[in-house]
């Protein structure tokens, strides 16, 4: 359920009844409407969506069982009680069964009735977190959903795994796009604290002023706008794992605050002097190099240490490029299905393209490569080379080693790379035409460097066409 007061409708066709009732209320933080019939019921339904619904089943006009109808229809997640008289169980009983959360039976004391209504907050709040955690998993940020085979991800997929069943505090480190989110959830959901929140706060997308309200929550008037009390993302995480995104770009004041929740596990909102203590794993991850911003006098050396209990370092694709084609056909499935295009393929030309190139964007880029090509393919049933940006189409294929024969005696390595590097030089010469510049662009050297290679391979100057 939202924060803040909780919106009710009463409806009730015996005036001093329904005005005790939302006199009462109203004193519980409730914010109350009155319906003293059928029709003004479905008239402020109509108006504005209700947190809670409290009517009579017996009302002159439209009967109560019409507007509970109406209110679930047009609102699904409204909290539906129904008010009967003394023998008509039976009538709660259907009423159940049509959607009402509960029922009370007149006449009653008013604590029953607010009973009934905060145990009808509470069933919908855990209904609610729960529905909150099933999309969690059903997201598959899980161990096993960490995508590769090589040797690093394997690696790393039995380090999440040991360091999920832990408490310890973790700073993943890697370049931007090698999905520390995700390894952070992975170790979140295999970890005791899964039945609770994952919430994530990038440090770096939120300015510095409104970084400590969000992260520690506010009170009403602490700061200009801040209108009403509002909780951070550390409650928010109570007893669950709370992901600190870029952490290396947190000013110095902020660093030493969350130094102070990791020693104290307490902190004060913003603009209060009451403390809240708090049960959460915190989680950070950063591309900086942490420990060069601590030498710098950037970075707070006792938060440092703080954090880096358990560093968990995530690969660059291009350490594992043995891992792009599982990759590629992890995002074509999940791309495809989202399009209504299932069956898609690539290419092996595309793919070899693919594999050598280096990704400084590292998976996120290669997502996105994929989705570029699927929305440029025309409709095709496989992805080819013409669908991928042109960097990666100039991306030379790498030779494949495993086509090589070695003879009884070996062979002359240096001779055979000689043969290569000339090969790819006459290729190059030829797809520019015999133009050495163009060639020498192809090949990413300079002029000069192309000319000497040439001499010194023994290239014959005709045969090559300089111009």
């Amino acid at each position: 359920m939202p924060e803040g007061s909780k919106h009710l409708l009463i409806v009730d066709d015996e005036k001093g009844l329904r005005e005790a009732i939302a006199e009462r209320l109203a004193d519980h933080d409730f914010v109350v409407v009155q319906a003293g019939s059928g029709e003004e019921a479905l008239e402020r339904l109509a108006e504005f969506a209700f947190d809670l619904l409290i009517t009579d089943l017996r009302l002159p006009g439209i009967d109560g069982r019409k507007v509970l109808e109406a209110a679930l229809e047009r609102y699904p997640e409204i909290i539906p009680i129904v008010i009967t008289g003394y023998g008509t169980v039976k009538d709660a009983v259907e009423a159940i069964k049509q959607g009402a959360s509960d029922f009370i039976t007149k006449p009653f004391q008013f604590d029953a009735l607010l009973h009934v209504v905060r145990s009808a907050l509470e069933q919908r709040r855990l209904k609610s977190e729960n529905a909150y955690l099933r999309s969690q998993l059903e997201a598959r940020y899980r161990i096993d959903g960490v995508v590769g085979q090589s040797r690093a991800m394997r690696d790393l997929s039995q380090l999440l795994e040991t360091v999920a069943a832990t408490s310890s505090t973790v700073l993943i480190t890697g370049e931007t796009g090698t999905g520390k989110e995700l390894a952070a959830r992975a170790i979140h959901h295999g970890s005791p604290r899964r039945a609770n929140r994952f919430v994530a706060i990038n440090c770096s997308a939120i300015p510095e002023t409104l970084l400590e309200a969000e992260l520690f929550g506010h009170v009403r008037g602490a700061f200009t706008g801040a209108v009403g009390t509002r909780q951070g993302r550390l409650e928010q995480a109570h007893r669950g794992t709370l992901f600190l995104d870029e952490v290396g770009t947190m000013s110095p004041a902020l660093q030493a605050k969350l130094l102070r929740v990791l020693q104290e596990r307490e902190f004060e909102r913003v603009g209060d002097s009451h403390t809240v203590k708090i049960d959460v794993r915190v989680i950070s991850a950063t591309h900086s190099d942490l420990a060069r911003m601590v030498a710098d006098g950037t970075f707070r050396e006792d938060l440092f240490y703080r954090l880096n209990v358990i560093p968990v370092q995530l690969p660059a694709l291009r350490e594992r490029r043995e891992d792009v084609p599982l990759l590629v056909q992890h995002f074509l499935q999940k791309l495809s299905a989202d399009s209504g295009r299932v069956g898609i393929t690539v290419s092996q030309d595309a793919l070899r393209r693919l594999m050598a190139y280096q990704w400084p964007g590292n998976v996120r880029q290669l997502e996105n490569v994929v989705e570029r090509a699927l929305a440029f393919n025309h409709g095709r049933l496989q992805l080819d080379v013409q669908d991928l940006p042109p960097e990666i189409q100039n991306q030379a294929a790498p030779v494949d080693s495993s086509q090589v024969w070695f003879p009884e005696e070996g062979l002359d390595f240096e001779s055979y790379i000689d043969g290569v590097e000339l090969s790819l030089i006459r290729r190059s010469l030829e797809r520019s035409q015999g133009n050495k510049r163009q060639a020498a662009k192809l090949l990413n050297l300079k002029r000069t460097t192309l000319i000497e290679k040439l001499k010194r391979l023994e290239a014959p100057p005709t045969s090559l066409k300089l111009p």
